[in-house]
């Protein structure tokens, strides 16, 4: 365990209790990124290491499992729905974790944020009204906007020496726009690996206040802190969190994105109602086995929370370190959040349609293509690459990329 040997002589950290090194094969399961017939089909290849979306290459934490294993030995797979244990576990959670108080009533179920985006979009506003987002950005909120007859209202954000800052001129210049109703905040953010500090949340929220536009914070990897500090949007003064529709849950954060359980915390009554009501005809309840799966991760799971970010730090650093020694071309910031790095082509002179061949067709290696984050060109020259996996995947796929690179 190479990070663990290296922690201990940096920190003095006691051996880790969960085996984060192990590989797992998941060839065999239904598994968007690990299928053969779907990495052939995507990439021409079975053999590509798939190493872009975001789950992880990691088993949950045990009693996660061992909750779920209890869940199905009652071989009853009925209706479930939020119960006060699934709802109260939510509750602790956020104000054990950051300091925020809510009130199990202010929790909405659905089966995934990207559900709760769209409703939230469709419900405050029209077909033509425009949806701000802030460029290079996890790209189905696009599909989100467009799709429902929207229009899309970038706010780019600015880049300085691998950086990512907010433009509050051009947010604000948007916000006035009387077309523009709604905006999708990413906290922390993904790709970039940003955690917003207080003070960039509070004007966020100001301008989307001070203009009548509605926000809504997806905070889906707000767990997941390697060298930043989170601030959950529903610490902010009260006026700002009486305005907004907050997005959370554990799937990111326990590798449960196959379960579907999401937690919309919406403080604010009449909000909530308008939002009780748009999802009412889609009867929704969360499943046997995600409820079970909440209630075990939020009680009993942050030992294993807390070793996972201690191994991502880990695989965070290493890619720095890689990168540095063979190809030092590429540039890198660790992320603040998230376990995605966002990876600097543009010195190799590479288009889209070029650096996308030699990641798939010449390295063998499935990154997340930066071009679908930026569609104004924001991404261009950029691959997003998830590094939550075993050190040992890890080093395979920076070595391919590396081994090719070195030939060019």
């Amino acid at each position: 365990m190479y990070y663990i040997t290296r922690q201990k002589k940096r920190e003095g950290c006691v051996t880790m209790k969960y085996n984060f090194d192990r590989p797992i094969d998941r060839t065999r399961e239904i598994s968007i990124k690990w299928s053969p017939q779907l990495r052939r089909q995507m990439f021409g290849a079975g053999d590509v290491i798939p190493m872009g979306i975001a789950d992880m290459d990691f088993e949950t934490a045990p009693a996660v499992a061992q909750a779920i294993q209890r869940r199905a030995e009652h071989r009853t797979y009925g209706y479930a729905y939020p119960s006060p244990e699934y709802l109260q576990a939510c509750v602790d959670w956020q104000k054990r974790r950051n300091g925020w108080d809510i009130r199990p009533d202010w929790i909405l179920y659905t089966p995934g944020v990207n559900m709760a985006l769209v409703c939230g979009i469709e419900l405050y506003t029209q077909p033509g009204d425009r949806v701000i987002v802030q460029s290079p950005v996890y790209y189905p909120y696009y599909d989100y906007i467009r799709r429902t007859g929207r229009e899309v209202a970038f706010n780019p954000l600015v880049e300085r020496e691998g950086r990512y800052e907010m433009d509050f001129d051009g947010l604000e210049h948007l916000a006035k726009d009387p077309r523009t109703k709604f905006m999708i905040l990413c906290s922390p953010h993904n790709p970039v690996g940003r955690c917003w500090t207080r003070q960039e949340l509070e004007r966020v929220g100001r301008i989307c206040l001070e203009h009548g536009v509605m926000l809504a914070v997806d905070e889906i990897h707000g767990d997941l802190i390697l060298n930043g500090q989170f601030v959950a949007y529903g610490t902010l003064e009260e006026e700002l969190v009486q305005r907004c529709i907050i997005c959370t849950s554990p799937s990111k954060t326990f590798n449960l994105a196959g379960l579907l359980v999401s937690d919309i915390i919406i403080p604010n009554d009449q909000i909530r109602a308008d939002f009780q009501e748009k999802l009412a005809p889609y009867y929704l309840w969360p499943g046997s086995f995600g409820a079970a799966a909440q209630i075990a991760a939020y009680e009993q799971g942050e030992d294993w929370l807390e070793q996972l970010l201690a191994y991502l730090r880990g695989n965070a650093q290493y890619i720095g370190e890689f990168i540095a020694e063979r190809m030092p071309r590429v540039k890198y910031r660790p992320p603040e959040a998230t376990y995605l790095a966002w990876l600097d082509f543009r010195d190799y002179g590479m288009d889209r349609e070029q650096l996308w061949d030699f990641m798939c067709h010449k390295a063998w290696v499935a990154t997340d293509d930066g071009p679908k984050f930026g569609p104004n060109g924001e991404g261009d020259g950029f691959q997003r690459l998830n590094f939550a996996c075993p050190r040992q995947q890890l080093t395979k796929a920076l070595e391919r990329i590396a081994q090719v690179l070195d030939r060019l």
